[in-house]
């Protein structure tokens, strides 16, 4: 165990520790020899901190309201950017020399612990805009000078998409163009919207994939899971960005190595994690069925497309675009 190193996350409520809990297992599954670290609010509830427990070396509570804390004044000023400087909040564990952050609607499938080798800000293009860094997952350098310097832009600068992602691009603002070695490879941050629009490029490189990140609005916990079938239940029409495999992936990895954590300190709730206790020992989790939605025009799926609300579980699921392709290309 290398212990002046760790991946670090932040959980803000109950729910977000459900993706936390999953990326912490799938660091522990794949061997990491890093720390693991959980940065918490006061919004999480003591039982699920103890869960987090089970699985991170250390959970530290950060609270940005609190008067003591320097980012408060910043916050007095900037209302805006709350869960944003908790976020900052990663600089200040000072007792690691170097760190990964990683969202908690990350996932690994690999080992991934080369990643300290890179140096700071290290992280991988955005998807919408390349010249910018997705912050879901970036190498850095706990400090508490660049902590204040950071509190100090965040209260004179703002955030241009008002979230951490426009205040670490615009203060780290020469990622895109001065080395070319902290620019991590995608493949260390899949996003699933991306794979959709460039789909020839996950077919070449998607074995590849280390980190997949769940961006978008709807996340894996707001679906259900048969354990019996392998397969995942919900509004996929409210989805534009979840693969389904890494979908099936992540709640295999919950359904058989969360839920019993979760059990054990008595906070599974139906209603939360979709599954019903009563069901959790025969290994089958709730299913909520939804209704097929009506036929839409080719104008209709069009118009989806271009407002990123494509059917990516139905008619455009990747298979059957792969299906179009190959018959383009034949």
């Amino acid at each position: 165990m290398t212990a002046d190193q760790a991946f670090v996350t932040l959980v803000t409520n109950d729910v977000y520790c459900k993706g936390a809990l999953v990326l912490g297992t799938t660091l522990r599954n794949h061997k990491t020899s890093r720390k693991l670290v959980v940065l918490a609010t006061p919004q999480v509830s003591q039982s699920m901190r103890a869960v987090l427990q089970k699985i991170y070396d250390e959970v530290r509570l950060v609270d940005v309201l609190d008067s003591g804390d320097s980012a408060h004044l910043t916050l007095m000023k900037r209302p805006e950017l709350g869960v944003t400087l908790t976020k900052l909040h990663c600089w200040t564990l000072t007792h690691y020399s170097k760190c990964v952050f990683m969202d908690a609607d990350t996932m690994v499938v690999s080992n991934i612990d080369e990643l300290f080798e890179r140096e700071e800000l290290s992280a991988a293009p955005d998807p919408g805009w390349p010249d910018c860094f997705n912050s879901g997952v970036f190498v850095f350098r706990p400090s508490k000078e660049t902590y204040d310097q950071l509190l100090t832009f965040c209260s004179e600068k703002g955030s241009f998409d008002g979230g951490d992602q426009g205040i670490l691009n615009s203060f780290f603002s020469n990622w895109a163009t001065a080395d070319i070695s902290k620019h991590l490879p995608f493949i260390y941050n899949l996003s699933s919207i991306a794979i959709y629009s460039y789909l020839p490029a996950f077919k070449q490189y998607g074995s590849n994939a280390k980190v997949v990140h769940f961006l978008g609005r709807v996340k894996p916990w707001n679906y259900s899971y048969d354990s019996k079938t392998k397969s995942v239940h919900g509004d996929f029409q409210e989805s534009s960005t979840l693969h389904p495999d890494f979908l099936a992936m992540w709640w295999s990895i919950f359904s058989t190595s969360v839920i019993p954590l979760l059990t054990e300190k008595g906070v599974l709730k139906p209603s939360e994690t979709g599954c019903q206790a009563d069901a959790i020992t025969e290994g089958v989790s709730q299913i909520r069925v939804t209704p097929s939605p009506p036929p839409i025009s080719s104008e209709e799926r069009k118009q989806r497309w271009e407002q990123g609300q494509a059917d990516y579980m139905g008619e455009d699921s990747f298979e059957n675009i792969q299906k179009k392709l190959d018959s383009f290309l034949k």
